[in-house]
């Protein structure tokens, strides 16, 4: 199961407006883990930026004078996602944006070379409505940290995501794991292995203890001695 996580910065919101991708970031899982494969390119837009969207990513149009333009790496972006599933926050955004940029070439849609498109908010708002889902709250929901987001930007935001995906669907790991094998190491989008930070564990405290026996206790009377959670006298007395 090839996965490609990407996403862009552009000069602004619609590229009905002419509006351009000038940075494009892809990184490869395979099975659900990074391969340290990825694809990182500026792109000159031949255009002006936004000002509102310079904001956000801190891309001048003064760095991307001498960068590539879409057409030079069209070639390369296409290879690298065939036939992958592409996961996306907000991939109506994106996918408008790459669509746009292959029309003006003549070359066929994203859709028509991708396997598939897992669009990660419309999946986060599944799984929490009525609340932000943003990928910075994500990664906060998840504890992932994201302490070095101080700006948008396509390459650490695929990795932020990758995480994100991972976390929001863990329970996918079980069809991964090989019997008898040996825990696999925390491997980055760059290839480099990360120190996993340790698990937080919260202990209940005695008020909660003895709410949680008060709820044992109603569950157990209104099903007339069938609670699950409460030991058996046989089982106490052995």
């Amino acid at each position: 199961m090839r996965q490609i996580v990407l996403d862009t910065e552009t000069t602004g919101l619609d590229p009905r407006s002419g509006h351009r991708i000038i940075e494009v970031a892809c990184i490869e899982m395979v099975n659900r883990r990074f391969t340290g494969h990825h694809l990182h390119k500026y792109l000159n837009p031949e255009r002006e930026i936004d000002e509102g969207a310079q904001a956000v990513h801190g891309i001048t149009l003064e760095f991307l004078a001498d960068k590539p333009k879409f057409a030079d790496i069209a070639d390369e972006f296409l290879e690298f996602i065939n036939g992958a599933e592409l996961i996306i926050h907000n991939a109506p955004f994106d996918i408008g944006f790459l669509n746009a940029e292959l029309d003006r070439l003549g070359r066929v849609p994203v859709g028509t070379i991708c396997g598939k498109v897992t669009d990660t908010l419309r999946m986060a708002k599944d799984l929490h409505p009525g609340k932000r889902n943003s990928l910075d709250a994500l990664c906060e929901r998840y504890e992932i940290d994201n302490s070095s987001r101080t700006l948008h930007g396509a390459l650490l935001d695929t990795e932020l995501l990758a995480e994100v995906f991972l976390a929001m669907t863990r329970g996918q790991n079980s069809l991964m794991i090989e019997p008898d094998a040996a825990p696999r190491p925390n491997i980055g989008a760059d290839g480099l292995v990360r120190e996993r930070k340790p698990l937080t564990v919260r202990r209940a405290s005695p008020e909660e203890l003895a709410e949680h026996e008060q709820v044992l206790a109603a569950i157990n009377k209104e099903s007339k001695g069938a609670c699950l959670w409460l030991p058996k006298p046989d089982a106490e007395a052995a």
